[in-house]
């Protein structure tokens, strides 16, 4: 696993940083769904690059009692999804950690 994002946290619960990987390099903010307050299976968090909708977070908890998301990017220039968690790191910033 390897870290592709890395972000800060608002007040507003809106997550802000950069995806990057070897074919991404975007500004992209996860802000919180309005649908998740209606429906068990809407995702928490909605992820925003440029404007446009590419994926989804849902709220989990760790064996280990820690919260953290568990990510879905998609773009019709992907190949496939990009799965990813998105975690809490030591230095008090979040850590977005690709998984296969």
């Amino acid at each position: 696993m390897s870290q592709i994002g890395s972000f800060t946290l608002s007040n507003d619960g809106t997550y802000t940083g950069t995806i990057k990987t070897l074919t991404i390099d975007a500004k992209a903010r996860f802000i919180p769904s309005d649908a998740a307050a209606t429906s068990d299976k809407a995702p928490d968090l909605r992820v925003i690059v440029s404007g446009v909708e590419i994926g989804a977070a849902w709220r989990r908890t760790s064996k280990e009692d820690r919260t953290y998301h568990s990510v879905k990017l998609d773009d019709p220039s992907f190949s496939a999804p990009i799965y990813a968690n998105l975690f809490e790191a030591d230095d008090g910033k979040y850590a977005l950690i690709w998984s296969r």
